[in-house]
């Protein structure tokens, strides 16, 4: 399973959030979980709580994912760097064919939009 965190996600794991938790033990200890951290929603939780980059950076089953050409073209299509690096992350790839899901704290803010969602919320 191929996950992409989402800031809010990210925010949510630094405030030890239940859900967020679990899928970073899944990726940790079961093949086949990957997790992975878009560099602009990284930017975007630091801001939100400061501390979340580099306790996400140090965790070992989080791939972190760098601001490359395709996905800074991307960006422009989007309000929020933070957004648009997310859902270009999520997109079908030829590592990831059937593309990832996004985790969220907030699906509200995915609705509408043309990807999977695992919502972080009770």
């Amino acid at each position: 399973m191929h996950i992409v965190l989402d800031d809010t996600a990210m925010v949510a794991a630094g405030r030890g959030n239940l859900l967020a938790s679990r899928l970073i033990h899944r990726a940790h200890a079961e093949a086949g979980w990957h997790l992975y951290a878009p560099a602009c929603a990284l930017v975007e939780a630091d801001r939100h709580r400061p501390g979340t980059a580099e306790h996400l950076a140090a965790l070992p089953a989080v791939t972190l994912l760098d601001l490359g050409l395709p996905a800074a073209l991307a960006l422009a299509a989007d309000t929020t760097w933070a957004h648009a690096h997310t859902r270009y992350a999520a997109a079908p790839t030829p590592e990831r064919p059937d593309g990832a899901v996004i985790a969220t704290a907030d699906p509200d803010r995915w609705k509408g939009q043309p990807v999977r969602v695992i919502a972080l919320t009770p």
